[in-house]
């Protein structure tokens, strides 16, 4: 059933509607399970519309294995999705920081108000992200340390490569999931790709996993694929990589690469003189989790993240690959 969440008319003689997609009964019971994934807070961030489209479509297929209530979200920023922007167009707004907002409030106010009353009471909710245009990323999922026991379980059937847990000290409040969180909904992000880009592989991978945590939630009952064994990380464990020049970059390496500490992962060059500028090493030994995908760059762009691992962690991984 396609219910409309929001709905707010505007200047321009247009209307702003937020929409959901309701699998399962229409007339739930108590003690239903409910899975509710959202996507679209950024409108550059492509990923989540196929996520959200392929689990539909694998749900439709194999109707009688739900047995529970999922939610989906498609757009949150209908209007930033249309654009291609990441804010809301117009106020300019970065939407994930207006949470939980107001019913009184302005048009996204009001929008992040009527989203979080309409998730509440909901048993976990999956916030599906692109990164930026300028980073590409492995399939990760984000957390904050301070509900890192609670979202593990569930975290660990995504199907991911990768669980990032935050400080929760460094967290802004007002995205979606912090204060879904703070309601007592368990939630965490998913991030993959970069923006105006469908990866169908990750894509796929993340929706295995999603079925996988209906799964484990007691909501699917067909078949499942077993999810990756994902490597847990910290802040203390992530190491940036800054360029000291500006110019245009050419990497030799890409994500999911293992490399050692020294080891070149690409240049920094001048186009004008034809000139490498830089030579970008690897200051440890791990995992690329991050690599620049807009080579553009200046001074200090952030160019690469790497997971730091130890010798015996860096061979077990190798070895898993084999």
């Amino acid at each position: 059933m396609i219910d409309t969440v929001v709905s707010v008319n505007l200047m321009v003689g247009e209307t702003l509607k937020i929409k959901k997609n309701r699998l399962g009964t229409d007339y739930p019971r108590k003690d239903d399970k409910r899975l509710c994934i959202v996507s679209g807070i950024y409108g550059d961030e492509l990923q989540g519309q196929y996520i959200c489209y392929e689990t539909i479509r694998r749900i439709k297929n194999n109707y009688e294995n739900l047995t529970g209530i999922v939610d989906i979200y498609p757009s949150l920023n209908p209007m930033g999705l249309e654009a291609g922007v990441r804010e809301i167009p117009g106020p300019e707004l970065n939407m994930n920081e207006l949470f939980p907002g107001s019913e009184s409030g302005a048009m996204g106010e009001y929008a992040a108000y009527a989203v979080v009353k309409d998730i509440e009471g909901a048993d976990f909710c999956l916030d599906v992200h692109g990164s930026d245009m300028y980073l590409n990323e492995i399939p990760q999922i984000r957390m904050n340390d301070d509900v890192e026991d609670i979202i593990m379980p569930y975290a660990e059937h995504l199907n991911t490569d990768m669980i990032w847990v935050h400080p929760s000290t460094q967290v802004k409040k007002g995205s979606l999931v912090y204060e879904l969180n703070k309601i007592g909904v368990k939630s965490c992000v998913t991030e993959s790709c970069y923006a105006y880009k469908i990866n169908q592989k990750y894509c796929n991978q993340i929706v295995d996993g999603i079925f996988s945590l209906m799964k484990y939630m007691g909501i699917w009952k067909g078949l499942t694929t077993k999810p990756r064994d994902p490597f847990v990380v910290h802040d203390d464990e992530v190491v940036y990589i800054n360029s000291e020049s500006s110019g245009i970059f050419i990497p030799n390496t890409s994500v999911h690469d293992m490399i050692n500490e020294n080891d070149e992962i690409g240049r920094v060059v001048d186009v004008i003189t034809g000139s490498v500028e830089e030579v970008i090493t690897a200051p440890a030994r791990g995992i690329i989790t991050g690599m620049r995908q807009y080579p553009a760059i200046e001074e200090g762009s952030l160019l690469a993240r790497i997971v730091r691992l130890d010798e015996e962690r860096f061979q077990k991984m190798k070895e898993s690959r084999m």
